[in-house]
């Protein structure tokens, strides 16, 4: 997607807000550095939505993949370069 992504983490020793902090804070520093850039990459704060044992882990994942075929970005998911999602 061009203007946000949609991730589907387990999270393990860390909270959902230190996941978010490291990689918004990795990969600014990353494109920064790469396009020698100072720019501010990420909006604070995140939207989430957590899944709990009833929820049906594949229906999600495959929503998830599906957006830019919503988003009419693509036709076909496998076209779609920055999906990744070999388990689903």
């Amino acid at each position: 997607m061009p203007d946000h992504c949609h991730w589907l983490v387990e999270l393990r020793n860390k909270t959902l807000g230190e996941l978010m902090c490291r990689i918004k804070s990795r990969s600014c520093v990353a494109v920064n550095l790469a396009t020698r850039s100072t720019t501010r990459l990420w909006q604070k704060g995140y939207y989430e939505r957590a899944l709990r044992k009833e929820d049906d882990l594949k229906a999600a994942a495959r929503y998830l993949i599906k957006n830019p075929i919503r988003a009419q970005i693509t036709t076909r998911i496998g076209d779609y370069p920055l999906w990744d999602a070999c388990w689903v």
